[in-house]
């Protein structure tokens, strides 16, 4: 056990609000009013309203890579030993760890650390799920439990083997939860990897993708095609909407060369790259929501809770790891896509602060990780390793935030509710309350499907989302019914979650509902009933998608679900009639199609 040495804040200042003062930190203008956290030797600039705290240090923690919280808010983080070695050589030595810490006297700060896990091959991403740690170690995503209680996983499973191993290491990041209940992946890299797919299909891609497959191991699929060489996080809107970051996801163009990109189901990215060449093109590649520099892009989350300020909710917030800074971004619909409002929300004026990971707390406070100076591996801008140069992890609040009582549910008797007790909990102010209560209506049957069903009629909008999205879970014929009507639900975004669950499941029953959102005139409803009906595979609805098609011509995004969808349902006589059209964006997705 370890103690976290006091003191770590030196010194703080605020700027005045009062003076048109600018501060240029890291290459980026600040307004006056922004304000500046000291800790040893860097100093952080965040806006004005805000305070940031350091919560974990060495010895606790020496290079943290990536972090999650379990249900009693222990923190878990993948510790890197600081080797720069070739990724072989290391997946021999196992020279890493991870470790857990606990916040014994309640204050908001780290004193205890163990050691989950030791003897890890370089761990990229951590994910807590259901009293076990899912790590990202390429080439595997391992399942460590600990079952007697100490501490330390004593029970090591490979849950998925990729198999590739290249030099850079960045075959896999990951994994992360989505709302859906499966379990998402990243693979870059150009290595050849080999499966078969949940359908029966195998599936052989040197590209770079976003995989996803069930819990127990079933369902796997690629989500997202790309030809950029690293993407790394995802994070997800209510509805499903999925986002990464990404490097390279183009050739270095005045100056841009990583991304934050909106995933569209089937949609290819990034720069034209012949691991693209065997996969279902539907016209050019699909576009990139946001471009930097060489930022190598890392830790993305979606901010759900209010903590921070009504404005903050559903923002997406990225590390970027060359750049010393996190990002906010404010999304808005764009057509069947989204644009970003971009700001800095922390930046350090030290070349040695290296955020590699940002995760909301339950008391809607931000934790930002920062790995420190040791990694050098394949980062064309990161060439001086400093093993010597030590990181930590802070958290970024709103002063004067009124505190959340019991902000995880501990003092509520989880043990002892039934369908009802749990479904009640499902607009539950506490944001990680309402994800407990979904995840474990979303493990129950029957009993449970009727309760999320009366839920989903009468409910609150986030209770029918939550339902929805816990009734997507549940493999059940009334469960399939009961999300089939929540496609007519009067909050566009229950629809889309919807929508999603019905093309998890290519659930025919959905197509009339699905067809009424297809009609709608609405570019982003339409793209999600597309991609839902083409995973349906229904040849009648073919006519309603070459309509859809001409409906917003110049939405690329649109224009590629739909034809998309005519490419998975497969009719090609159908299909053909649209080449008669007399619209040209008809024809065009027939032709492509």
């Amino acid at each position: 056990m370890a103690s976290l040495p006091a003191g770590r804040l030196l010194s703080r200042m605020r700027i005045s609000s009062l003076l048109l003062v600018t501060l240029a930190v890291g290459g980026v203008i600040f307004p006056a009013g922004s304000a500046q956290f000291t800790f040893g030797t860097q100093t952080f600039t965040v806006p004005e309203g805000f305070e940031m705290e350091r919560i974990a240090a060495p010895p606790l923690v020496d290079r943290p890579v990536a972090a999650d919280f379990d249900e009693q808010g222990r923190l878990y983080i993948s510790d890197s030993s600081g080797s720069n070695e070739k990724p072989d050589l290391q997946l021999q030595t196992k020279p890493h760890r991870i470790v857990r810490l606990t916040d014994t006297d309640g204050d908001g700060k780290f004193d205890r650390q163990t050691v989950y896990a030791d003897k890890m091959m370089f761990p990229e991403g951590v994910m807590w799920m259901d009293g076990s740690l899912y790590v990202g170690a390429p080439p595997s995503i391992w399942k460590l439990t600990d079952t007697d209680g100490d501490g330390i996983a004593d029970k090591r499973e490979e849950w998925h083997e990729a198999k590739t191993l290249t030099g850079c290491a960045n075959d896999m990041h990951g994994p992360y939860r989505g709302p859906d209940g499966f379990i998402y992946w990243c693979k870059g890299a150009f290595a050849e990897q080999s499966y078969t797919l949940g359908n029966g299909k195998p599936f052989k891609s040197r590209a770079a993708h976003i995989f996803r497959k069930r819990p127990d191991g079933t369902g796997l699929e690629a989500v997202m095609t790309g030809g950029m060489d690293n993407p790394v996080d995802v994070a997800f809107l209510p509805g499903g909407e999925r986002f990464f970051t990404t490097t390279f996801v183009h050739r270095p163009e005045a100056g841009k060369r990583d991304g934050l990109v909106h995933s569209v189901y089937g949609g290819l990215y990034g720069k034209v790259n012949d691991v693209l060449d065997p996969h279902k093109h539907t016209g050019e590649l699909m576009p990139v929501m946001m471009l930097w520099g060489p930022a190598a892009p890392c830790g993305l989350e979606r901010y759900q809770s209010r903590g921070l300020g009504p404005d903050f909710q559903d923002n997406l917030f990225a590390c970027l790891f060359n750049l010393h800074k996190v990002t906010r971004h404010e999304l808005t619909p764009d057509g069947a896509t989204f644009r970003s409002k971009t700001s800095d929300f922390v930046v350090s004026d030290s070349p040695d602060f290296h955020p590699t990971d940002v995760v909301e707390d339950a008391d809607g406070s931000l934790i930002v990780v920062d790995t420190g100076g040791w990694y050098k591996i394949c980062c064309p801008t990161s060439q001086l390793a400093k093993p010597d140069v030590l990181g930590a992890v802070y958290r970024i609040r709103r002063r004067g935030a009124t505190p959340v009582a019991d902000p995880r549910g501990l003092k509520l008797a989880w043990s002892k509710m039934g369908p009802r007790e749990l479904a009640s909990l499902l607009d539950d102010p506490r944001r990680v309350v309402r994800a407990r209560a979904t995840e474990a209506l979303g493990q129950g049957h029957e009993p449970a499907v009727r309760v999320l069903d009366a839920t989903r009629k009468g409910g609150s909008v986030t209770a029918r989302l939550n339902a929805v999205w816990a009734l997507a879970r549940i493999d059940s014929a009334r469960s399939r019914e009961a999300s089939r009507q929540a496609l007519r639900d009067s909050n566009p975004v229950v629809r889309s979650a919807a929508a999603h669950t019905a093309a998890l499941w290519r659930d025919p029953g959905a197509v009339p509902g699905l067809l009424i959102m297809l009609r709608s005139g609405a570019p982003d409803s339409m793209r999600v009933a597309a991609e839902a009906l083409g995973r349906g595979g229904n040849g009648s609805v073919v006519p309603a998608l070459l309509e859809a098609a001409a409906r917003f011509p110049s939405d690329r995004v649109l224009e590629h679900s739909v034809t998309f969808a005519l490419i998975e349902i497969g009719d090609r006589e159908a299909t053909a009639r649209g080449l008669l059209s007399p619209v040209a964006a008809s024809r065009r997705a027939a032709l492509i199609a």
